[in-house]
């Protein structure tokens, strides 16, 4: 049972047998301003330009809230990140940070997560591109056939309910070949090959044609606040809560996804140049400046427009072509198209250098560690990781994916945050990001009896319901009663253990976001655990690197 949470050292020099982290080498090119710059362009895309839409048409204005306790979850989580970047500076993310706190089943649970979160999410967010980029071509006077712009899946659903639409139009007008109906998205299966093929060729065509990509639609979105204000109507935020925080949280799959990909710059430590002082300060700065605009972005839709009529894939323009601002659709559709192609850019190589490291510890076979001998690139892995992408596009939906993805990806920050917590106090170096240490041992319990005094005065009957069956929380009541429960015992541990503060909140952050996740979430999502476990204790138990070492780290 030992063997099962074997660790690897935090450090090169405590390795046994030579390095534990390292492999080939890749090139080190990125400076300070290029990993936050992959920050943003990680952050910035499908939750901004889509999925933002569906959470404002359930929580109203008061969505900013959820943008807020988002952002909040992620900056406790991102401090843990960076701690762990300076500590570990190797490639592997969340991955390689569980191996050297909880061990090697944890870590293999953890890189099955993130490939929810950066593969399968990367699904979504070519969906969400090729609707865009349909839209610049209708506008350009190219129209594609609709049976090569939705994927089968919609097609046959809309089809088995007779749902007038382009689903429906798609479905009667596509070819047969031997009785199959030749339906595909293909916009996004098309972004999907050329964005593997620059993964492949290199992470310096890579970062130039990020850094371009981040410029260009920040400038667009800057445009899109400075022009919207102008018809923002105050009235519209009025009732702020339209829906009561329950139809805040009920965003929380979609907000969250609006900002899961900080962690990719994690991911990019071996070709940073300073991977102990850049890392850390390029994930916080990406996360400072994304949650400015996503707040912005929320107020200027919903003072735009009632908030109802937000849930399309395409807000941003919806509002637009409603308030009759024709000029602004097509910068919108340009700028959606530009944010989309470099979030799948940075997912695109944050996977393949998960696989590898995973490789690396002999939990996949060696060719997913195998480098490019010229472009320097784990080109192996990279291309699995174009064909986990872009095989699912022909047969799958974004509402699937887009819940799918995010729980996976608050699991893996939760034990990251949880990770931070069991790795010793270092001493301050110099120059490197170090996290604040604040015992928690009395201020855990003390927020713990604040919120409850609060839940009790703001909502009485909170409580009781959380206790009846048949509450008004229906299918969120087991998830909240665990909620608490995790509290609690957070705080007792707080005290017994003197837990440092800022990892403790966002365990607890994270958890809370847990919560708003459906029951359907769940049961994929263990499903998709235990396929994940079927395949390590098929190949990555026996072939571990640890396995084979004279003593159990």
């Amino acid at each position: 049972m030992n063997q099962l949470f074997r660790r690897k050292p935090a450090t090169h020099d405590a390795a046994p047998e030579g390095e534990i982290h390292g492999g080939a080498a890749l090139g080190r090119h990125l400076t300070l301003r290029d990993l936050t710059f992959f920050g943003i362009a990680a952050i910035i895309g499908a939750g901004s330009f889509s999925s933002m839409g569906q959470a404002c048409a359930s929580g109203g204005p008061g969505v900013v809230l959820l943008f807020v306790l988002c952002a909040v979850a992620c900056g406790f989580t991102a401090l843990c990140y960076a701690e762990f970047a300076a500590r570990v500076p190797a490639s592997g993310s969340a991955y390689t940070y569980a191996y050297v706190s909880f061990g090697e089943l944890f870590a293999w649970i953890i890189g099955w997560a993130l490939l929810m979160e950066y593969s399968i999410g990367n699904i979504y967010v070519a969906f969400s591109w090729s609707g865009y980029f349909t839209n610049l071509l209708d506008a350009a006077g190219l129209h594609l056939p609709e049976w090569l712009t939705i994927n089968h899946r919609s097609a046959a659903e809309a089809a088995a309910r007779n749902t007038p639409g382009e689903g429906l139009t798609a479905w009667n007008a596509a070819p047969l070949i031997g009785g199959l109906r030749i339906i595909l998205d293909l916009p996004a299966f098309a972004i999907n090959v050329l964005i593997t093929g620059l993964c492949y060729v290199g992470v310096r065509e890579s970062r130039n044609a990020s850094n371009i990509m981040v410029i260009v639609k920040l400038v667009i979105i800057a445009l899109v606040i400075g022009v919207g204000i102008a018809y923002v109507d105050i009235d519209q935020w009025t009732p702020f809560l339209p829906n009561g925080f329950g139809g805040v949280m009920a965003g929380a799959s979609a907000v969250f996804f609006a900002y899961i990909g900080f962690d990719a710059v994690s991911t990019l430590a071996e070709e940073s140049r300073d991977p102990q002082r850049d890392l850390p300060r390029g994930m916080i700065l990406s996360l400072v400046v994304c949650t400015v605009v996503y707040i912005l972005l929320a107020l200027v839709l919903t003072g735009m427009v009632p908030f109802a009529q937000l849930g399309v894939s395409d807000p941003l323009a919806e509002v637009f072509a409603l308030r009759s601002v024709k000029w602004m659709l097509l910068l919108v559709s340009i700028g959606a198209v530009v944010a989309m192609t470099s979030v799948m850019l940075v997912f695109q190589l944050g996977q393949p250098r998960i696989w590898m490291s995973m490789s690396r510890d002999g939990l996949l076979p060696k060719p997913f560690a195998r480098i490019h001998p010229r472009y320097r690139t784990p080109g192996f892995s990279t291309l699995v990781t174009g064909l986990v992408v872009g095989v699912p596009i022909l047969f799958t939906d974004e509402a699937f994916i887009l819940d799918f993805t995010s729980i996976g990806t608050l699991f893996a920050f939760v034990l990251v945050c949880g990770g931070v917590l069991l790795m010793p106090r270092r001493e301050r170096s110099p120059g490197g990001f170090h996290l604040p240490y604040i015992d928690g041992r009395w201020i855990v319990p003390a927020l713990l009896l604040l919120a409850v005094v609060l839940v009790r005065v703001g909502l009485p009957g909170y409580f009781s319901d959380l206790l009846d069956p048949t509450g008004q929380h229906g299918d969120q009541r087991i998830p909240l009663l665990v909620y608490w429960g995790v509290c609690v015992g957070l705080s007792a541990l707080s005290f017994v253990h003197r837990w440092s503060l800022i990892p403790v909140l966002g365990l607890a952050s994270c958890c809370y976001l847990l919560t708003g996740m459906a029951a359907s979430n769940w049961k994929w999502f263990g499903t998709w655990l235990l396929i994940g476990l079927a395949c390590y204790f098929a190949y990555g138990y026996r072939h571990s690197r640890l396995a084979r070492l004279p003593r159990a780290l």
